[in-house]
């Protein structure tokens, strides 16, 4: 990882869990999710594609993106990892 990556990765998880962003709950303490939408098997996309998301939003709670997967997580939410990355991308002042 660059030194540019790491810098990347902190801003993104300072803006806490995305997830819970969208329910109204500000600066939920986050981890790094890289989304696996249009990379394959057991590849994760670019560290320029993750999304801050809280331990039971990515991987322990039963509406979690690893529990749920990439076809259920926006069925139960209602948007995609796409979704969630646009608002990093904005929160952060990057146009898309």
């Amino acid at each position: 990882m660059t030194k540019d990556e790491r810098k990347y990765l902190s801003r993104v998880a300072e803006l806490g869990c995305i997830v819970c962003r969208r329910m109204g709950y500000e600066g939920t303490p986050s981890e790094i999710h890289h989304p696996r939408i249009g990379v394959g098997m057991g590849k994760r996309s670019s560290h320029y594609d993750a999304i801050p998301v809280c331990p039971n939003h990515h991987r322990h709670g039963k509406d979690s993106i690893h529990v749920l997967g990439t076809k259920g997580f926006p069925k139960h939410w209602g948007f995609t990892e796409e979704d969630l990355q646009s608002d990093v991308k904005k929160l952060l002042g990057e146009i898309i």
